[in-house]
């Protein structure tokens, strides 16, 4: 392995180390729930997709192929981890949160279900 990989390796792990540990501290000092949410969701998510880019880059240079295995990981983290906190968020506003001081909603079901749009065509 040359210089130039080993220093892009070693930069992508610092920066995700850094991401990671950001994201573990805001975890355990922030106060409120939806607060501490932020944390792992954000700063959390970014430190482990530096660490699979640094695994790319470490597979590639040692076989010559790209792995799918991170990037199939990474996609996976990427679309879990905000509908996750999505949900989190929900639980946490239906189970804390008076009804009279929720968001409004026009809806059927609550401000908590996705309804379908209305019609073009409708008078709203």
């Amino acid at each position: 392995m040359n210089f130039a990989t080993e220093l892009s390796i070693s930069i992508a792990l610092v920066v995700s180390g850094i991401f990671g540990f950001v994201g573990s501290y805001g975890l355990v000092k922030l106060k409120d729930t939806l607060q501490r949410l932020h944390a792992p969701t954000k700063a959390t998510t970014l430190g482990v997709g530096g660490v699979l880019v640094a695994s790319m880059i470490f597979f590639y240079a040692k076989t010559g192929y790209i792995s799918v295995h991170e990037l199939l990981i990474s996609l996976f983290l990427f679309l879990t981890a905000p509908i996750t906190a999505n949900f989190i968020a929900k639980a946490y506003l239906a189970r804390n949160v008076r009804q009279e001081n929720l968001p409004e909603n026009e809806g059927d079901f609550g401000w908590s279900v996705y309804d379908d749009p209305p019609d073009a065509d409708s008078d709203r």
